[in-house]
């Protein structure tokens, strides 16, 4: 991470493009870093003021793009996507049909939540939405909410906190994880208990 940083800040002027092409890939399931992406362009804003504004785009408009990328592949390629190794791993049966079900019950909510959740989740929201078959204009609009928080919440805490806020972010996302489950599984048991009730 260091030596990007680096490498970046000593090529500042061709940073956003760099932060851009990657995030893009990303949305491949090329192993980037969204998180790594938005640390090394807040960091790098710091440092150098006058770029904040391209460096921010870049980093937003990378994302977003990203996530559209993920989900096209989805509803474009369908199933045949679980039978390619590079998405095996994140488009499984088990977790499509979980993903699904969030997405049916809690919609954009799903989104919100996921979209702080590092670890493959993300694209693994994306691809379910596009194998889903969600429309185009309901998916780009909910996660463009999504993305506009998620990117402007971390940005601002890397730009003003920096390294020393990564350990606290990483323990919030796991936190965040958890409530999140938490949340959705007591949800999902009243919603069944009360159709159980419903039918006595």
């Amino acid at each position: 991470m260091s030596e990007l940083i680096s490498f970046i800040q000593n090529h500042i002027e061709f940073a956003p493009y760099l932060i851009f092409g990657l995030l893009l890939l990303a949305g491949f399931n090329i192993p980037v870093s969204e998180d790594g992406m938005l640390f090394i362009a807040a960091l790098l804003a710091s440092q150098n003021p006058d770029y904040w504004p391209q460096l921010y785009t870049a980093v937003y408009l990378g994302a977003y793009f990203s996530d559209l990328i993920c989900y096209g592949l989805g509803r474009v390629l369908g199933p045949k996507l679980l039978h390619l190794r590079l998405f095996a791993d994140i488009a499984t049966p088990q977790r499509i049909d979980t993903i699904h079900s969030y997405y049916q019950r809690y919609g954009i909510v799903t989104l919100l939540l996921g979209r702080f959740i590092p670890f493959g989740v993300r694209n693994g929201l994306f691809l379910t939405a596009g194998l889903a078959q969600m429309r185009l204009v309901k998916f780009a609009l909910s996660d463009l909410v999504a993305c506009t928080i998620s990117s402007i919440s971390y940005f601002t805490l890397y730009y003003h906190y920096g390294e020393a806020v990564v350990e606290s972010v990483k323990s919030a996302n796991i936190a965040i994880f958890v409530v999140a489950l938490v949340s959705l599984a007591y949800l999902y048991w009243r919603k069944k208990s009360d159709h159980k009730t419903g039918q006595k």
